[in-house]
This record gives structure tokens, C-alpha cells and sequence, in this order.
């Protein structure tokens, strides 16, 4: 394990953090909310207007975008590599650093899957997990309730910020936790909600086109 100077600064600096914190992902169970909350959507809209093609379509797309969000997001932390603000317990346990004598090298004694999870920072993969899921679903609200029909209706804006706004907890929620960067969150925020208005497009039209429905 190599460690620069000033990353070995930066890491100590959170040497006051319940080392608990390394025991469990405390936001693992939201990554399922992005998945499950737009299919129960996506099935009340079905029971109001019996619409298979829809529901085929608004699923399938769901599934398309929180895949390959996985997929990108699990490739970028393979081979970026950043280790998580809490790599300094992961590194060591008993939060007493150790070094090569002559080279001063950092020797991490931890459990070695503990590391190795410890290097997988960037990008936040609950983040962009939330983005793909939520980001689809609100491009699905924009679509059925014609959010960008010029009615000044502010109330549909607010039904359509509502699940970025949910995802965005999430991201802050990482943060918060020590298992992120701000910076990770970010670009998880982002490669999410890209691949999401893709997907989205891709089976439905602009939510801008009239007969969006």
C-alpha cells in the first residue's frame, strides 16, 4: 500500500470517527427505494389507465438505466481507485499507523477486504444509483403530467424535483457517513441522472412534445 504524505495528513485528520462506521454501509437499503418506489409508481399509473405498453416500457427502462449506472459506476472505482475518508481505520484498526523503517512506507495491517473496499471511493455508486433510478422516474412524472406544458403550474415542477431531491439526500446521507467524498457524491449525481435521461428517451418522447404521455 502506497499512501503519499499528504493523504496520510488528510486520512488522521478523521481519527475521531466511531470506527462502527466501518462495520456496516448504513445507506445500502436506499440503493433498493431508487429501484422499488418508481415501479410502485410506475404500477399505480397502470391500475389508473390499464397502459401495458407503458408499464413494459417505463420498467424496462428503469432497469436499463440502474444497470448500466452499475456497471460504469463499479469500472470507474476499479480503476480509479480513491480511497473513502474512512480509509484510515480500514488501514489501521487499532489507529496506530506503522511504516517501513527506511522507506516509511505505510504498512496497512487491516483486514484486507476492508481495504480493498477502503479504495473504491470514486464515484459514489449509492449516488449514482439514486440519480439513475429517481432521475428516470422523474423524467416519467415530467412525461405524464406535462410538467413544460406553459401553464405556470408550480405544484407539477415540485412532483418532478421531489425524487432528485430524494437522491440527493442520499448523496449527502455518504457524506455525512464518511463513506464518500463531496466530490464522489457529485460525479455519481451526474453519471446517474446522464444515463438515466437516456434511457429515458430513449422508450418515450421529450416530456416538451405535446402528446407526451
Amino acid at each position: 500500500i502506497h499512501l503519499t504524505p499528504c493523504l496520510i495528513c488528510k486520512i488522521s485528520s478523521f481519527s475521531s470517527i466511531d470506527r462502527t462506521l466501518l462495520a456496516g454501509d448504513g445507506g445500502g437499503r436506499m440503493q433498493i427505494y431508487a429501484v422499488i418506489l418508481p415501479m410502485l409508481i410506475f404500477a399505480a399509473i397502470y391500475v389508473k389507465k390499464k397502459n401495458a405498453y407503458d408499464l413494459h416500457h417505463a420498467i424496462l427502462g428503469l432497469l436499463f438505466s440502474v444497470l448500466i449506472t452499475g456497471v460504469l459506476t463499479d469500472a470507474i472505482k476499479d480503476g480509479v481507485g480513491r480511497p473513502r475518508p474512512n480509509f484510515y481505520y480500514r488501514c489501521f484498526p487499532d489507529g496506530v499507523p506503522n511504516y517501513k523503517a527506511v522507506t516509511r512506507q505505510v504498512i496497512c495491517h487491516g483486514d484486507a477486504k476492508v481495504i480493498k473496499e477502503g479504495h473504491k471511493s470514486f464515484p459514489s455508486g449509492h449516488t449514482s444509483w439514486s440519480f439513475a433510478g429517481l432521475g428516470f422516474l422523474s423524467w416519467y412524472l415530467a412525461g405524464k403530467i406535462r410538467v413544460f406544458d406553459r401553464g405556470g403550474h408550480i405544484a407539477k415542477l415540485c412532483i418532478v424535483i421531489l425524487p432528485l431531491l430524494f437522491a440527493a439526500m442520499v448523496g449527502v446521507s455518504r457524506v455525512a457517513d464518511y463513506w464518500h467524498h463531496w466530490q464522489d457524491v457529485f460525479a455519481g449525481g451526474i453519471l446517474g441522472l446522464v444515463v438515466a435521461s437516456f434511457c429515458y428517451l430513449q422508450f418515450f418522447p421529450h416530456p416538451c412534445i405535446h402528446n407526451a404521455t
